[in-house]
């Protein structure tokens, strides 16, 4: 199927008239370092305003009055918004192009960023939040689709690693800034500062990134999109990778919605800044992510994720322990294998599709995103029913799922390899 019949960019098909990958950035050549910073920063506002109110929900519950699972949907509402639209979006890039749609999410992202301080109630401020996932929703399927287009391929491993390295980063600086700001001034300050920071990563992004090269507008038409989606999820490959995206999320979501209720709460009882000086574990994941190129390189695809998903759960055993420094121990795990396994299902996504890959990478940010708010929620109730055990015991089942998949991914591959040979 030609990338015309799809509604693709031509530049990701295998039309001879596509440049050849040696005019595509790659470290150490022109644009690329912008590039980088650019989309980095992307990632940093993205995550930043994604989950500002995360590190935040106790101050939250504690104004409103409700619980740990109602104060969720701060998180879930954003994440499932961005998981809504993200598809949609990602269309309007293959007809607009990734850089336009990126900037407009961007801009509405961060207005909307600075209306939350002045929610009224928690309804309201749910529903702010949703409009602002929802307004993300065409920076990462968008971002992952540009990379493919510009970037060499033996580059684009490690420049996706670099995006989602900007999301970890993203991550940890707003819950830092904002469990430190709403220790002296309250939530509202807090992520009233997150969202000034954001306005500045929107306007260094669009200065710094390069307009594109090689994107050739697509189609809006329905059809054509709902065709593009149906190959993707009739590839079976592809619909494992966005499992597995789902299902790390779902381990990531709930593991932090939660961690600051039993880091608040007794025998830990620490207060609001130290609580949000605990996401600096969130480096581990800056450096996991940018290096999974190299263990993809030693291990291939399938032997990172398992060594992800074995990563993930370990910390999340160790994190049961009394001992904060094992709790702490066991965030640093989870979250190294958490941005491992996510860099690595993302850009094998990328390098899976070979037409519509930013409705390929959209799916994925679906699936994870989704993750997340199942996450986020699960994680909450299990721990309102059993505490941390409780979420803890949700993400083992998460990681059991990603293993499964994995190792029937592998027995599949043997498979093929086996008919080829027969052949």
């Amino acid at each position: 199927m030609s990338p015309a019949s799809t509604g693709a960019s031509t530049a990701v098909g295998a039309d001879a008239s596509v440049p050849a990958s040696g005019s595509r950035m790659s470290p150490g050549g022109p644009g690329y370092r912008r590039m980088s910073l650019a989309l980095f920063l992307a990632g940093v506002a993205t995550f930043a305003l994604l989950y500002s109110t995360q590190a935040l929900l106790p101050l939250i519950s504690g104004e409103f009055g409700v619980a740990a699972s109602d104060a969720s949907w701060t998180v879930a509402a954003a994440t499932g918004g961005l998981a809504l639209f993200v598809l949609p979006m990602s269309a309007l890039s293959e007809r607009f192009g990734r850089r336009t749609v990126m900037t407009a999410s961007l801009a509405v992202a961060v207005t909307v960023g600075l209306l939350v301080p002045f929610a009224p109630s928690l309804g309201v401020l749910v529903v702010l939040r949703a409009l602002q996932g929802a307004a993300l929703a065409g920076l990462p399927a968008s971002a992952t689709a540009y990379l493919a287009e510009e970037v060499s391929p033996k580059a684009l491993v490690t420049a996706i690693g670099l995006f989602v390295a900007g999301n970890s980063v993203g991550g940890m600086s707003g819950r830092v800034i904002t469990g430190w700001v709403a220790q002296e001034w309250g939530w509202r300050v807090a992520v009233g500062v997150i969202g000034v920071i954001a306005v500045a990563c929107a306007v260094a992004f669009r200065a710094l990134l390069p307009a594109p090269r090689h994107f050739t507008a697509g189609s809006l038409r329905p059809r054509v999109l709902a065709r593009t989606v149906r190959d993707h999820l009739s590839d079976p490959l592809l619909c494992r990778l966005y499992a597995i995206g789902a299902l790390f999320m779902t381990v990531f979501g709930g593991v932090y919605t939660v961690i600051g209720y039993r880091l608040t709460e007794a025998p830990f009882s620490l207060p609001q800044g130290i609580v949000g000086s605990i996401f600096l574990v969130y480096l581990v994941g800056t450096v996991s992510a940018s290096t999974a190129g190299r263990l993809v390189g030693r291990l291939g695809r399938r032997g990172a994720l398992y060594a992800a998903g074995g990563t993930t759960a370990t910390g999340l055993l160790v994190s049961l322990a009394g001992s904060l420094p094992l709790v702490l121990l066991g965030l640093v795990l989870i979250t190294a294998g958490f941005f491992a396994g996510h860099a690595v299902a993302s850009s094998a996504v990328s390098k899976t599709a070979t037409h519509g890959r930013a409705q390929a990478s959209a799916l994925y940010q679906s699936a994870y995103y989704i993750g997340s708010s199942a996450g986020s929620t699960a994680g909450a109730l299990a721990f309102h029913a059993g505490g941390w055990a409780g979420t803890v015991g949700v993400g083992l089942l998460a990681v059991l799922g990603v293993v499964t998949i994995t190792v029937f991914g592998t027995r599949a591959a043997r498979h093929q390899r086996h008919l080829a040979t027969a052949a």
